[in-house]
């Protein structure tokens, strides 16, 4: 995990709500009520006024409502991009102003990170059918702050401290995923994770493990030939520039060694190779980070849990893990100085 960040430099952290209806305005109430948050960040909630309001209500809290500019212990300081009644956001289900709104949280933040006035973006849930309603083309946050931040070449990884899962392919079927697999494709993803680790991860030479897509690495070309044909090329070039990457690595068995502290960090070739093991490990306090964007962003690693939503039973510690790695990657970045 990247560095904390020194003692009186915190940097600022915009924190998007997410879908009003799901449970990240309850979570973001829960972190707030948490002294922890305060002790590594300076953290503006870009959201709703009101529907913050329910969600103290549900954690059963007495957090104050406050502006941008008066974040501190038993506060919430909020950027007010919407004013939704509770009642036209009923929890559990997407809503057409919810739906807007949370598009709108996560515009304001990308774009107040790259005019340099908050120092990183940490993301709370949103549904895919949710930005979809909102006219968001894009299938989830890491393509749409991609597109966001001027069409950025990103990859996804969830990280916890045991285990640190990056993906070359993400938000599509396994057919698709299969179809646009490449040796530029996996090439790219190896790169961009080296340059994140070597970056904002205080490691100057990460040892990347490239999983194979095959059960047993292909066996010689008797289960598959993906692993000659597309992976093993692109392990070769990355290994000519520099980079510590090796394999490919049978799945079923190159996430227990990463696990054991074999490898810094695992590139998986679809969605759920990669983060089957991921979540069975870090359900609650996994990380999801963008690596390749001009801006520090991480994100809860869990969904709306619309069944959940009202309930104030929703766990804060993914978010909460979330602003810790986004404010050391801010601290480490060293590119601009902090947030006003």
């Amino acid at each position: 995990m990247p560095p904390e960040p020194a003692p009186g430099m915190l940097p600022k952290i915009a924190i998007t709500m997410g879908d009003p209806a799901g449970i990240g305005p309850e979570v973001v109430a829960a972190a707030h009520a948490r002294k922890e948050l305060f002790a590594c960040c300076r953290p503006v909630a870009y959201g709703d006024p009101s529907i913050l309001r329910r969600a103290v209500a549900a954690v059963g809290g007495s957090l104050e409502i406050v502006g941008p500019e008066d974040a501190g212990p038993g506060r919430i300081a909020v950027n007010a991009l919407s004013r939704l009644s509770p009642s036209e956001v009923p929890f559990g289900r997407p809503s057409p102003g919810g739906s807007v709104a949370m598009a709108e949280y996560i515009r304001a933040a990308a774009q107040d990170v790259l005019s340099g006035k908050a120092d990183a973006i940490v993301t709370c849930p949103v549904t895919k059918e949710g930005l979809r309603a909102a006219g968001v083309p894009f299938p989830g946050h890491t393509e749409f702050l991609a597109h966001l931040c001027g069409g950025a070449d990103v990859v996804m990884m969830l990280a916890g401290d045991r285990l640190r899962v990056a993906l070359a392919t993400i938000h599509v079927s396994l057919r698709r995923a299969l179809e646009i697999l490449s040796p530029g494709l996996i090439e790219k993803t190896v790169r961009i994770t080296d340059a994140f680790f070597r970056k904002h991860m205080g490691n100057r030479s990460p040892r990347i493990a490239v999983a194979a897509v095959n059960p047993h690495a292909g066996e010689g070309g008797l289960f598959g030939d993906e692993e000659a044909r597309l992976v093993a090329p692109a392990i070769g070039a990355c290994q000519a520039a520099g980079i510590d990457a090796s394999g490919p690595y049978p799945p079923d068995t190159v996430f227990y060694r990463a696990y054991q502290g074999a490898f810094d960090v695992v590139v998986a070739m679809t969605h759920d190779h990669g983060l089957i093991p991921l979540k069975m490990v870090h359900f609650e306090d996994g990380v999801n980070v963008t690596m390749g964007l001009p801006i520090v962003r991480t994100s809860v690693d869990h969904g709306t849990a619309y069944d959940i939503a009202g309930k104030g039973t929703a766990s804060p510690s993914s978010l909460l893990a979330a602003v810790r790695m986004a404010a050391g990657m801010a601290g480490s970045a060293g590119e601009r100085p902090k947030a006003e």
